[in-house]
């Protein structure tokens, strides 16, 4: 096994999960097997409580593992499948070290950081090694910066790892940043310098030098002083610039300083260049489509871009499937609560309800389904997004005016969302959650069936806890909304539609965890579609 491992300096937010994953996509078309992980240093046990303002999304796994959302960067980047063992952080590394001590498994030695603690990071490397026998190259992230004190244990780890390993089984990019100064007019390669000289404090020396840039590109100058102040050969400094379009041209971008030459040389692997055909056709799509649609995003976080993340880029990947590029419009639900839709939401050709938590902007949501339904717009509602759709159906259609979620009203008299019985007496956060991918049997003849192509048993990623109340199943049918997607095991909706509408479908999983490029998730391509026909009648 062959270990690239990915360290970012200066400051963060440098994109290093991008790198990262645009490295895995280059070395895959190269005709190797690669697999991600991510290392994130902050003590919470996984991001699964944490606010999207402190974190950004929650990317949620096959396995029901709540990760960073750079684990959907590698999924999207990677044919992958990632479970819980590729996203360690320091919560689970102390909780594990303190389970083990209470447990007596020390035999009374005295617990410290080495090598007890940096002992359970290199496990989990051995762990995803062990799970991934038929790959050929484990990249793992490190997050935060070099110099922070929480990331100490995990470059100490590091090292430790790469002599029991074989240092020439491991190769080192460390990603920078190169601020350019205006008034001087000159890119100022200091900052790199002194993040080098961090990192190779600690014992590690970067194989390559991965500097983020306003700039087109680096002179042979800047690569000549970078690679004699970090000890690289000057071929190893790479540009990584500010793509212009898409974030999809990042592996294109990379691939013009031949990094996938440079790291397989490290590695003393022998593979053919990359062949990028798919790929490039691809961004093609996304940067020059024939059309383009708006679609308005209603949600709560909606000031964040990495709240939503995968369904921004589910959006990228749908839009490039229909020759279309979508102009997404961010509407906040909390100012709906007390404007007018059609003046706030404007002229659109559809309307999306993401998922979330919690009672703030929930009747603003429930004023764009209403509007959608109404006005024959386009509409698609992902996990709150489809109780929200049940909520305002209740209430207008069935004529149930008080009808809500238990989760936003726990003495609503029409609980057509709430908690299932084993979910009541639960109180630790997230013990009552779904998490995971779970079946859907799906109804022959509905819109659900005609989007998934005819397949009856679908596997959709989850991460929710209410659920539509089974009480209120027959009087929704009998006024014409379609339960056409059903969990079997458990008797829970899992999609509702509305026939004689355009586009009108809603789901209780989370589809945009499973779109990928080259394989566009069909409820948001469907969703585009109907965007494409709703512009070409108005």
């Amino acid at each position: 096994m062959k270990y690239i491992f990915v360290t970012g300096g200066v400051v963060s937010s440098l994109g290093k999960g991008l790198a990262a994953a645009s490295i895995g996509t280059l070395l895959e078309h190269c005709g190797l097997e690669v697999t991600m992980q991510k290392f994130d240093p902050y003590l919470n046990i996984d991001p699964g409580t944490m606010s999207p303002y402190q974190h950004g999304e929650v990317y949620v796994l096959d396995d029901g593992a709540e990760t960073d959302l750079d684990l959907g960067h590698y999924e999207r980047f990677v044919h992958c499948r990632l479970t819980r063992l590729n996203n360690l952080t320091s919560g689970k590394v102390f909780e594990h070290v303190l389970e083990k001590e209470r447990r007596g498994d020390y035999l009374g030695k005295t617990v410290q950081y080495i090598p007890h603690v940096t002992d359970e990071i290199k496990q989990r490397l051995y762990d995803v090694t062990e799970q991934n026998k038929d790959c050929d190259v484990i990249i793992t992230e490190i997050g935060g910066t070099v110099g922070d004190i929480e990331g100490y244990l995990f470059l100490e780890a590091l090292r430790q790892f790469a002599l029991e390993v074989g240092r020439s089984n491991c190769c080192f990019i460390h990603v920078t940043l190169l601020p350019y100064i205006k008034a001087a007019g000159e890119t100022k390669t200091k900052p790199t310098q002194q993040s080098v000289a961090k990192l190779r404090e600690i014992g590690i020396q970067p194989d390559i030098i991965v500097c983020r840039t306003e700039m087109d590109n680096l002179t042979d100058g800047e690569k000549k002083k970078i690679g004699m102040f970090c000890n690289v050969p000057p071929r190893n400094v790479v540009a990584f610039c500010d793509v212009k379009h898409s974030i999809y041209e990042c592996p294109i971008d990379l691939g013009r300083d031949r990094i996938d030459r440079i790291v397989t040389e490290v590695l003393g692997i022998t593979v053919p260049h990359p062949k990028m055909a798919d790929w490039q056709q691809f961004v093609g799509r996304v940067i020059h489509p024939n059309h383009s649609v708006r679609i308005a995003v209603v949600g709560k976080y909606i000031s964040l871009q990495d709240a939503y993340k995968s369904i921004y880029e589910s959006f990228t990947h749908a839009g490039a499937a229909n020759d279309c590029r979508v102009e997404v419009v961010r509407v906040d639900a909390e100012a709906l609560e007390q404007g007018n839709p059609e003046e706030i939401i404007g002229d659109v050709d559809g309307i999306l309800v993401p998922g979330g938590f919690g009672d703030r902007g929930i009747e603003g949501k429930i004023a764009a389904a209403r509007y959608a339904r109404e006005k024959g717009i386009p509409y698609f509602g992902i996990c709150l997004g489809m109780q929200i759709a049940c909520i305002e159906f209740a209430r207008n259609v069935l004529g149930l005016a008080d009808a809500n979620s238990t989760e936003f009203d726990k003495h609503t008299p029409h609980p057509i969302i709430c908690l299932q019985e084993e979910q009541k007496h639960i109180e630790t956060m997230g013990a009552t959650m779904r998490l995971g991918a779970y079946p859907a049997h799906i109804k022959p003849g509905t819109l659900c069936s005609s989007l998934y192509g005819g397949e009856e048993t679908i596997s959709e990623r989850h991460r929710h806890r209410y659920e539509f109340n089974a009480d209120y199943r027959e009087a929704v049918e009998a006024a014409g909304l379609v339960i056409s997607a059903v969990n079997d095991e458990h008797g829970l909706v899992e999609v509702v539609e509305l026939p004689g509408h355009p586009f009108y479908i809603a789901c209780q999983y989370h589809p945009e965890f499973q779109s990928r490029p080259t394989h566009p998730h069909p409820l948001f391509s469907g969703l585009v579609a109907a965007a494409l026909r709703h512009k070409k009648e108005d």
